[in-house]
């Protein structure tokens, strides 16, 4: 670890040099950035996983800076170019962009119009027109160089290759391209045309057919929207600050007099450097600097959505019938015991034109629900969502068991992955897909996990951005969520398995294969057990893995195994033993924390083993609640601008928020319709999952674009809201217990009543 990391992070961070250095160890060391946030608080100054990721990420770059010094060094001493001046000022730089600078004039060239020049010889005429620009006459020092041999056949030729020799040496100046590259970064302007004959074919780029914006000021979604327009063929784009500006900052670091006549070649060669060499080359730098914020904007706003979609609340361990909508070809159902296990699947068109069909539909849901005491049912929100929904509100199941529309983006993609395969290898992919859905419902981020993040569909222009640093983020955040979570360790999937802090693919395919040929895990010490699971894996991976029932009563809570002594030595002096300490809040609030206080472990840490005992294992999300759209609501076609209707938001993006409102459709809430304030920022008002109510402002139909609003009195496009009608208010969506299991006694009639309702209904269709 180099000290000088550690003092120039600290500073540009804000912290203190012993957080930085401490935590830079820990990552050296094989730490990982759940472990040390959670289990090294003491060493850390209790620093929280953002401020440990950018140390990490601050400590990469820095080591990437020198790496590329050292190249350069080595470079420019095997060419022997390396004198100590240009030594030091290599070693002085602290950016990338002023290491190539320096670099810039010794880097080994292509054959450029400078190269030709100085081949023809006339090297020494650019050296005379720069250094006496007050007194030479350069139509009489360029006669000498004619020589019709090389192609210099008059003196304007001669002075032509001069002046592309000096715009090379303009353009390879550090301190212009410094300049210049401030000015790019304060004055540029970004500007997209549309291609010659493209309007129609690029209609989707059309408000960027002829746009103007600061490139300092453009937001990540436009940027990246234009670049796109650019890629496909559709739009020419430039980036430039205006050219006045740029040759009045250059004319005079390198005019030394102007208005003489070698003055005016020198003021040719700097205009002719700016539009051939310097300007392509600084716009090319801010295009990537550019993309690159733009892609920092992008990835964050993905993050924060994907977090809050893997932490939405669980509905728990239900027995569930889990629905994948269709209209031609079926639903596709499946049953669900409360792990997760497919018990059963079938195919039923509660949607179709036979009533026959319909009365099937109906009997077989009714039929499955009393035979397998299903809790929950899961309806996919893809095409005939709504539909199937309406039809099993309507069979008069008991109101203990919840229906629940969920979002089913990705699910196809799960069900024809290698994981869908390797769960199911019998059954094909409508099967897998609608046990996808119904496991989503139990458990978001246990089956979230199991896809690729960017297919969940809660980013802005994904596939657009750079897609390692994309893959580096959703990972961080994905590992935060399942490490912040907590992973049952005897139920867990490979793939969830292998987010936990210290493990990964290969070492969650090993626990797995002993669980599989061992059995259940007894206690977290067995896992020391797994094939090729060292100490460092265990100490990593420990505290995030629970153990129900497990040897030692704190295997089932976020306390470490290390730790495991201190809370003994609690509990024995208490006099009790750890399941009493646990139970008992009394005997807790006779601790002094002070006592256990040692070189290794701090208040910090005890503090969260207090939590820890008090409220062992618990589950940070959200109780889960259930939700219903609007009744009635069920496609584009059923509304009207002036209804206000209840919305899941499904995505936040820079210029505002999508929500489904229960249409196959979402509807867009743009940021000024966000609140009845200025919003700068669509994540400080709404969170992916959010239940929101909305105002449907415009709909259009041909475009399938709907407009909403959640300002308190909205603008309705195209008519006054006096005219429209509203349907009823939606019910009240407050918090709620869990869903109590139905009784299936012979005395309930729900079952036979339900069926006969089912039957008259298919009878009248």
């Amino acid at each position: 670890m180099n000290e000088k990391y550690v003092a120039q992070i600290a500073s540009e961070l804000k912290l203190q040099p012993r957080q930085v250095a401490a935590t830079a160890k820990l990552l050296a060391e094989g730490g990982t950035v759940p472990f040390i946030s959670r289990y090294r608080k003491e060493a850390t100054g209790s620093l929280d996983e953002v401020a440990i990721m950018n140390i990490r990420e601050r400590m990469n770059s820095l080591v990437e800076l020198d790496q590329r010094r050292d190249a350069i060094l080595k470079s420019l001493t095997e060419r022997n170019l390396l004198s100590d001046d240009l030594k030091a000022a290599v070693l002085r730089a602290e950016t990338l962009s002023s290491l190539e600078d320096i670099y810039l004039p010794y880097r080994p060239k292509r054959r450029t119009r400078a190269t030709i020049a100085k081949e023809a010889g006339l090297e020494p005429l650019a050296d005379q027109l720069f250094n006496e620009q007050s007194t030479l006459d350069p139509l009489k020092a360029a006669e000498p160089f004619i020589d019709p041999a090389k192609e210099i056949k008059d003196v304007a030729a001669a002075l032509a290759g001069a002046r592309d020799i000096i715009a090379e040496r303009i353009s390879d100046d550090s301190e212009a391209r410094a300049k210049l590259r401030a000015l790019y970064q304060s004055q540029a302007t970004i500007r997209s045309k549309v291609m010659s004959d493209k309007q129609e074919a690029g209609a989707k780029f059309k408000d960027y057919f002829d746009w103007r914006e600061p490139i300092a000021t453009i937001p990540s979604h436009r940027l990246l929207a234009i670049r796109r327009g650019e890629t496909e063929g559709f739009l020419i784009v430039r980036i430039n600050p205006p050219d006045e500006e740029a040759l009045n900052l250059l004319e005079p670091l390198f005019v030394k007099a102007p208005g003489k006549p070698a003055g005016e070649q020198i003021r040719l060669a700097v205009q002719e450097c700016y539009k051939r060499l310097l300007g392509f080359a600084i716009e090319a730098e801010m295009r990537i600097e550019s993309k690159k914020k733009a892609d920092i904007e992008a990835i964050r706003v993905f993050a924060e959505n994907l977090r809050e979609l893997l932490l939405a609340a669980p509905l728990g361990r239900r027995n569930t019938l889990a629905i994948d909508p269709g209209f031609r070809t079926g639903c596709k159902v499946v049953v669900l015991d409360r792990q997760g296990k497919l018990l059963h699947h079938d195919v039923i068109y509660p949607t179709a034109a036979s009533s026959n069909q319909i009365r099937e539909a109906a009997t077989a849901i009714l039929a499955l629900v009393k035979q397998y005491q299903i809790e929950a049912i899961a309806i996919g929100n893809g095409t005939a969502g709504r539909e199937t929904e309406t039809f099993i509100r309507k069979l008069g199941l008991p109101a203990s068991i919840p229906i629940v529309m969920v979002n089913e983006s990705g699910a196809s993609i799960y069900s024809a992955s290698d994981v869908a395969r390797e769960e199911f290898p019998n059954e094909d992919v409508t099967v897998r897909g609608s046990v996808s859905i119904g496991r989503r419902l139990m458990d978001p981020l246990a089956e979230l996990v199991k896809l690729d993040p960017k297919s969940i569909g809660v980013g802005q222009y994904q596939h657009d951005v750079d897609q390692p640093a994309l893959k580096r983020g959703l990972d961080d955040v994905v590992m935060s969520c399942v490490n912040g979570v907590g992973v049952e360790l005897n139920t867990a999937s490979k793939q969830l398995l292998s987010y936990v802090s210290g493990l990964g693919p290969a070492l969650a395919a090993s626990i797995v294969a002993y669980r599989n040929e061992h059995g259940p895990f007894k206690s977290r010490a067995d896992l020391q057990k797994v094939p090729r699971l060292g100490a460092k894996s265990f100490e990593q991976a420990a505290g995030f893995l629970r153990v129900r029932d497990g040897a030692h009563p704190l295997d089932a809570s976020a306390v470490h195994p290390e730790s495991y002594p201190i809370v003994d030595a609690m509990a024995k002096d208490a006099q009790a033993d750890v399941n009493a300490l646990m139970r008992d809040s009394a005997l807790r609030s006779r601790i002094k924390l002070e006592k256990y206080v040692t070189e290794m472990v701090g208040i910090p840490t005890l503090k969260d083993i207090m939590d820890e005992l008090a409220k062992p294992g618990r589950d940070p999300r959200q109780q889960f609640e259930v939700f219903a759209f609007q009744e009635g609501v069920e496609k584009m076609e059923d509304l009207r601008p002036g209804m206000k209707l209840p919305g899941l938001v499904t995505n936040v993006t820079a210029f505002g928020a999508f929500v489904d409102i229960g249409v196959h459709q979402d509807g867009l809430v743009h940021v000024s319709q966000l609140a009845d304030k200025f919003v700068k920022d669509p994540a400080e008002i709404v969170k992916v999952q959010q239940k929101v109510m909305v105002t449907v402002t415009e709909v259009d139909l041909a475009r399938k674009r709907i407009a909403l609003s959640m300002k308190a009195n909205p603008e309705i496009g195209g008519a006054s809201q006096n005219n429209r009608t509203s349907p009823a208010a939606p019910r009240t969506q407050g918090q709620q217990s869990p869903p109590q299991k139905p009784s299936f006694s012979k005395g309930n009639d729900w079952f036979s009543a339900a069926l006969d309702k089912a039957s008259q209904r298919g009878q009248k269709n």
